[in-house]
């Protein structure tokens, strides 16, 4: 067994003993993520490191692990509080941290037995960073917690890397960050090669830069970026805890890769300077988008364009109505494709995300400078998802399931591309001409509704009907909340 994979069974086996006292998957995480950021402060304060402390003398390890029974319990939630007013980096992995563990005796071997007895700061990062992802991996996994949506799949964020291949130098921004899955994988394609100084202290402290709404998942973010070798302990965090809808960007990148999370239409409305001024609580202005929406995918589309500077590039998870909606949808879609170069769409299956019923796809497209032709001449479409049967139990998504797509998507040279059965390119009179420009494009016989000899296992079908009845209830749900609000 490897190092990381002992060392996530060894924190993974205790998680089970804290599970009785009622402890989900995510709380554990989250008081291991104070606990190891606690106790590699400590060491990088001693040799050989031997750096200033990040952590006040009454607040830091030292002062923790001396303790047990209630004077720990007391003293461990006294350290939550205060860190959590703290700047930087520490404020966000703190921010509104409570102590879950009910036990002191449980908490002290929490501390004493897994956290004191490891070197964390000595140990590679690989191993660290490894392993860490190995506990947000099974996080997701847990359906009763809801993490899922943070988590998108590694192996469909490796294909994305690849063919977006990011370079040293980079900006790459994430407005919707869950754990740092992107972060991840551009952080390691960027730093393959001979990096100088210079471009290897850019990597780390300036080249990633990401949002995240929820406190939680915001500081697993922000540890999981520390312990794979990105970013400062006491420096500035990478993550930013905000709503990244609320205002138009202020800084611009070279890239944009995300997966917004899936569900409700958002809480708020946002105002265009088009002429829609009706006002809510939650109300913003951004004159940078195209459409008035509550939906937060379409939100999210127009949020990515204007993160990128002229000639950057995104690739974005959206679900499938952001491709035939109506209204909005259509306007976003329409002027998408005039005002940049919307250039692949990639049709996922069902069965590879943790979260339930979503039906996605990954849109590929360039923001380009001003013109009056449209700056999409080509959308070419490969369709992953026709005869193709995934579950998270059965047969969970591997890289190599993306191979495929990644040589027909071309990346060193977009403009050889060649036709194949699952990969057709539509022009740009096309897609216009469709009702509602609609991207909602299929054209693989799909061999399950004729071949009933050839149908896949019944636990496969079980899961496909499920996914399809949850997306199903989703869509009501996001129907009956606009009902709901046009209403009032």
């Amino acid at each position: 067994m490897s190092d990381s994979a002992t060392i996530v069974q060894k924190l993974w086996n205790y998680c089970n003993v804290l599970r009785d006292d009622g402890l989900s998957y995510q709380d554990y995480i989250e008081q291991l993520t104070f606990l190891l950021f606690l106790k590699m402060a400590d060491e990088q304060a001693q040799p050989p490191f031997s750096r200033q402390s990040i952590v006040p003398e009454n607040l830091d390890w030292a002062s923790l692990v001396r303790l047990d029974g209630d004077d720990l319990d007391l003293h461990y939630r006294h350290i939550l509080v205060e860190l959590g007013r703290s700047p930087g980096t520490l404020g966000v992995i703190f921010r509104k941290a409570q102590n879950k563990v009910q036990d002191p005796a449980k908490l002290k071997r929490l501390v004493s037995d897994l956290i004191d007895k490891e070197q964390w700061m000595t140990l590679d990062a690989d191993v660290k960073g490894d392993a860490y992802e190995g506990l947000l991996a099974k996080n997701a996994e847990d359906v009763k917690t809801g993490a899922g949506q943070y988590f998108t799949p590694r192996a469909l964020i490796k294909a994305i890397v690849d063919v977006m291949k990011p370079k040293p130098g980079d900006t790459v921004c994430d407005p919707a960050a869950g754990t740092g899955g992107f972060f991840l994988a551009a952080y390691e394609y960027m730093k393959r090669g001979e990096l100088d100084p210079d471009q290897k202290r850019f990597l780390r402290d300036e080249a990633l830069r990401g949002w995240e709404i929820v406190d939680a998942t915001a500081r697993l973010c922000a540890m999981n970026l520390l312990l794979h070798g990105i970013g400062h302990p006491e420096g500035d965090s990478l993550i930013t805890v905000d709503d990244s809808l609320r205002t138009s960007p202020s800084d611009h990148f070279n890239m944009v890769l995300t997966n917004p999370p899936f569900g409700k239409k958002s809480s708020y409305k946002v105002i265009t300077a088009e002429g829609d001024t009706e006002s809510e609580s939650m109300s913003y202005l951004r004159e940078d988008f195209w459409a008035t929406t509550s939906n937060k995918q379409l939100n999210f589309l127009q949020h990515a364009r204007s993160l990128l500077e002229i000639n950057g590039r995104a690739a974005i998870v959206v679900p499938d109505n952001v491709l035939f909606e109506g209204g909005a949808g259509e306007t976003v879609r329409r002027r998408l494709l005039e005002q940049c170069d919307v250039h692949t769409l990639l049709r996922l299956p069902t069965g590879i995300f943790y979260a339930g019923g979503v039906k996605a796809n990954v849109l590929f497209f360039d923001r380009k400078p001003p013109s009056e032709r449209p700056w999409t001449q080509r959308l070419w479409i490969y369709d992953f998802r026709t005869n193709q049967s995934f579950t998270l139990k059965t047969r969970q998504l591997v890289r190599s399931d993306l191979d495929d797509f990644v040589a027909c998507y071309n990346a060193a040279n977009r403009q050889d591309r060649k036709e194949s059965e699952r990969f057709h390119p539509f022009t740009y009179d096309e897609l216009m001409a469709r009702d509602r420009a609609s991207l909602d494009i299929f054209w693989l016989r799909d061999e399950s509704l004729e071949d009933t000899d050839n149908l896949p296992p019944p636990e496969v079908i079980a899961a496909q009907i499920v996914e399809d009845l949850e997306a199903a209830l989703a869509e009501f749900e996001v129907i009956a909340t606009t009902l709901n609000a046009t209403e009032k």
